[in-house]
């Protein structure tokens, strides 16, 4: 159900997760085959470096941001990082309610993020502040947060994120993103919204 978990694709390479938690570990094989027979550079990590997808490793061109602790294993950022040839930020998630990165924090396309900072420790709050000023981070409120607001999908200024999200709909629109909301609730009930149902190709 939740695509943006079955791993990481950048060009033209895939790396599959590797799930922390049995009931999900069945699925490594699937998503192994397809990535492989779509043509990617599939390479693995090891059986016990957790990782688990595009749900916990996300950012902008110059550099990503990689949630660990709940799901993902911080010793995985280092070995993706050489893989893809690009700085990667590990960020401590501290709420359980917010079990992957996604849930809690969503780059735009104009340089901008969505969070939601208590799902941080105090540390990672720093280090996301230092890389964004604070025009450009919006800090969503609780209510929201716990909507998934975060976990929207940014296409150039389009932006497709939960209904019930009036205030980060607002902050978008003031910046000059086009907001889609949508009804996912049946989706919020298993722990995911719009950015758990995708996984970027490209």
């Amino acid at each position: 159900m939740f695509t943006a978990n079955a791993g990481v694709v950048y060009e033209g390479k895939a790396v599959p997760s590797r799930f922390r938690h049995p009931e999900r570990q069945r699925e490594e094989r699937h998503f192994n085959e397809w990535f492989t027979k779509k043509g990617y550079e599939v390479i693995t990590l090891d059986a016990e470096m957790y990782f688990e997808g595009a749900g916990d490793l996300l950012g902008f061109p110059e550099f990503w941001f990689g949630g660990y602790r709940q799901r993902s294993d911080i010793r995985a950022y280092d070995k993706l990082s050489t893989i893809f040839q690009i700085e990667i930020l590990p960020v401590e998630l501290v709420d359980p309610r917010f079990y992957h990165l996604d849930t809690c924090l969503c780059p735009l396309s104009g340089g901008e993020l969505l969070y939601f900072p208590p799902a941080f420790d105090a540390y990672a709050q720093t280090v996301i502040a230092s890389r964004l000023e604070q025009d450009n981070r919006f800090a969503v409120p609780s209510s929201e947060a716990e909507r998934f607001a975060c976990n929207a999908v940014c296409i150039d200024r389009q932006v497709v994120l939960p209904t019930g999200c009036p205030e980060t709909m607002g902050w978008l629109k003031k910046h000059g993103y086009i907001p889609h909301p949508v009804d996912l609730d049946e989706f919020l009930k298993a722990g995911g919204s719009a950015k758990c149902l995708t996984l970027a190709l490209d």
